[in-house]
């Protein structure tokens, strides 16, 4: 199938899997439950859990039950987003085009759901049908992913006290390898450890994680300087403002994109001991890199 099929039957499982693993709008609180379901539901792209699919795929034949896993990635990755736009953070006012969820619902309320969302992804976890030992390790991968050591937080955190200040690379990359590398490095290696991977394989779906979640943060990183407001869903131009770490601050926008492309040459060749069965997530890398917004 083509990768425009590929991306429409993947993005449908993980569309109905989030609808019923998310609790209805209408069970109480209410108003919580419509805030979490207003942003997740906002019409984001599920590269992340679309990546954790196409890494279980390169492995074995992914049956039922890694959209659990999967959409646990998104929420963890929704929350963020919600957090990112507060005004104590990112201060923004718009996500993937529409008002930013504490625009709607107020700023009390977009905590909450974003707590709420992050809960959500390990209670799932906890619940969903695998071997114990497997479970354990999802779990594992999922809370290093999204933490302070190397994680999304501990890059949030590295981003925001950069702010202003001169930046070296090896910065630059731990930043980018932080806030948004180790989501998509962990979507990567759970689809492996969800279809069984044996050593070799894991540690070539580690390495393609780590090399397109880094291309991935780049790439944002151009759109920002190049790209409209109304291409990107959310606020341009808000890194130079701020005055962020970023690679076109630090290379300019053509050095940076070639540095995107490199990254992503050094995913896809990562991914050669898993053969043919891995030609999705190769395709989905130059999705990542030569994306508009």
């Amino acid at each position: 199938m083509s990768l425009q099929e590929y991306l429409s039957s993947r993005q449908a499982r993980v569309e109905k899997a989030l609808d019923r693993l998310t609790p209805a709008e209408t069970d109480p609180p209410a108003s919580l439950h419509q805030a979490m379901r207003y942003s997740l539901f906002a019409g984001g792209k599920r590269i992340r859990p679309i990546l954790c699919l196409a890494a279980a795929e390169a492995v074995s034949e992914a049956g039922p039950g890694i959209e659990v896993p999967a959409a646990a990635l998104e929420m963890i990755h929704t929350y963020s987003l919600i957090h990112d736009d507060l005004p104590a953070l990112d201060n923004d006012d718009q996500r993937r085009g529409k008002p930013t969820c504490h625009k709607v619902f107020g700023e009390a309320m977009a905590i909450l759901a974003g707590d709420a969302l992050l809960t959500r992804a390990f209670q799932i976890l906890s619940e969903m049908e695998a071997a114990g030992q497997e479970r354990i390790r999802i779990l594992g991968e999922l809370a290093r992913a999204a933490g302070t050591v190397d994680g999304m937080i501990g890059g949030q955190v590295a981003d925001l006290e950069a702010e202003g200040k001169p930046v070296v690379e090896a910065e630059l990359r731990f930043i980018h390898r932080s806030k948004t590398g180790a989501l998509i490095r962990a979507a990567a290696r759970i689809g492996g450890i969800w279809a069984g991977a044996d050593p070799g394989q894991l540690e070539a779906l580690s390495r393609f994680g780590e090399q397109i979640g880094l291309a991935f943060q780049i790439v944002d990183d151009v759109l920002d300087v190049v790209a409209s407001s109304q291409g990107l869903g959310k606020t341009a131009g808000k890194d130079a403002r701020q005055r962020k770490a970023t690679f076109p601050a630090l290379y300019g926008v053509e050095r940076s994109r070639e540095l995107a492309r490199e990254a992503r040459q050094q995913a896809v060749a990562a991914l050669e001991p898993l053969g043919e069965r891995a030609a999705p997530l190769a395709e989905l890398a130059g999705l990542i890199v030569e994306r508009a917004s």
